[in-house]
């Protein structure tokens, strides 16, 4: 490693060698006066070089502009018509994360109901983003058109504001993964905190302003040992940074319902699985391992205790996500300023079932005919918790949801769809 010359020690200094010192500072002055020259000359070329060499690579979408590519009539129509109900008393709704699992099932069960729906998603690279583009195409196919846009973009969001007069936001984007806020603090305090306020900010500034549902988590649960979990349950033991913003974003619907009267609910998701799932989810990649042989961790609690998770199939989260903006009101702001009391609800979706995780891997090995290299790990101390279990008794009461699929028709419907799409590990060409 190259060592930077020390300064002199303070107090002694050399005054025997004044023209060393003389030409030292005439190199410094010289070399200093090149690299202005050169770094002057680079922002020229920046700023100045013709139009036709200044295109962003296809790949730097981040660098889109609204003078561009979210601009002209062309798009507008485009945005008008994908969030235009086919119904007169049909809902129009902004999806965020409409390319994610949740995002994609939800804006086609919109869809296909005739409600008009946008989506907005960044696409990014959390996981494999061929499938979100394999999600988009499917969507697009029945009517959905997808902005690809950040959250915090707050030129974006005034711009797809000002095109649809939104009833609704289903707002689901987000980090989403407990073990990689290890690795990536920033990217959930910025989608899941900075991104919810924005979104936010846009709803309660718009009039008349669209009721919000959006996607909290059983992460808030933490570390209760008290099960099932209840939304009276205490939710100040955040076991990991995803839940910790989970909360956090719970908190700032309650302020803005608050101060701005806007329609808020959360719903707190239980282990969502099904087909066109996240890679990042155990039932994904332990069929992904399984598949080609490799060993799969099965994790267990303290002193030989069993990890459980409450597994919910997509399709009736589906049902409890749509029961719950068919039965939300009407924000009660305007101008940005609250008129009345506003409605504020938190509701578990899961499925009441807690399945042990050895439990699942026996499954996956029935319906894949494979049997399974297991290998047993204690829990690491990553943020994951021991077990969830959901008590929906509430979402029961309030939104008619009762989830019908076990885990076995679950995960024989997601490995249907698993060996369609992936032909030895790689993507099918369909």
């Amino acid at each position: 490693m190259k060592h930077i010359e020390s300064p002199s020690t303070p107090g002694k200094f050399k005054m025997e060698k004044p023209p060393y010192n003389r030409l030292r500072l005439q190199s410094s002055i010289a070399k200093l006066a090149f690299w202005s020259l050169v770094f002057l000359g680079m922002m020229f070329v920046f700023f100045y070089r013709s139009p036709s060499s200044s295109n962003p690579a296809p790949s730097d979408r981040s660098r889109r502009s609204l003078t561009s590519s979210y601009a002209g009539p062309s798009f507008e129509k485009r945005v008008r018509q994908s969030a235009k109900p086919r119904s007169k008393h049909g809902m129009s709704v902004l999806v965020t994360g409409a390319a994610g699992f949740v995002g994609t099932h939800i804006s086609a069960a919109l869809k296909r109901r005739g409600d008009g729906v946008l989506g907005l998603d960044n696409f990014n690279s959390y996981y494999d983003p061929s499938l979100k583009r394999a999600r988009q195409a499917m969507l697009e196919r029945s009517g959905v058109y997808i902005v690809e846009g950040d959250i915090n973009d707050g030129a974006l969001l005034a711009k797809l504001f000002n095109i649809v007069p939104f009833t609704h936001v289903m707002h689901l984007a987000a980090q989403a993964g407990v073990r990689f806020a290890m690795k990536n603090p920033n990217s959930y305090v910025h989608s899941n905190i900075a991104g919810l306020v924005s979104m936010l900010e846009f709803c309660k500034n718009v009039n008349p302003q669209p009721a919000v549902v959006w996607a909290s988590s059983s992460s808030v649960y933490g570390l209760n040992t008290k099960v099932p979990f209840s939304e009276r349950d205490r939710t100040d033991q955040p076991a990991s940074l995803y839940a910790a913003t989970k909360k956090a974003g719970e908190e700032i619907a309650h302020t803005y319902n608050h101060i701005y009267g806007l329609s808020l609910t959360a719903l707190r998701f239980f282990t969502v699985y099904g087909p066109w799932g996240r890679p990042d989810m155990a039932y994904f990649f332990f069929t992904k391992d399984i598949l080609k042989g490799k060993s799969i961790p099965i994790f267990e609690a303290p002193n030989h205790g069993t990890v459980a998770r409450d597994f919910t199939y997509i399709e009736d989260i589906v049902k409890g996500c749509l029961a719950a903006l068919d039965t939300t009101e009407k924000s009660t702001g305007s101008g940005g300023k609250k008129k009345g009391k506003a409605q504020l609800r938190v509701y578990n979706l899961g499925n009441t079932s807690p399945v042990p995780v050895g439990d699942l891997v026996s499954i996956l090995e029935k319906l894949l005919k494979v049997k399974a290299k297991r290998l047993v790990m204690k829990l690491p101390r990553n943020g994951d918790v021991p077990f969830t279990h959901a008590n929906i008794s509430l979402a029961e009461t309030e939104l008619g949801y009762k989830p019908t699929t076990d885990l076995r028709t679950g995960l024989k419907k997601f490995v249907q769809w698993y060996l369609s799409y992936y032909v030895d590990g790689k993507k099918s060409s369909h």
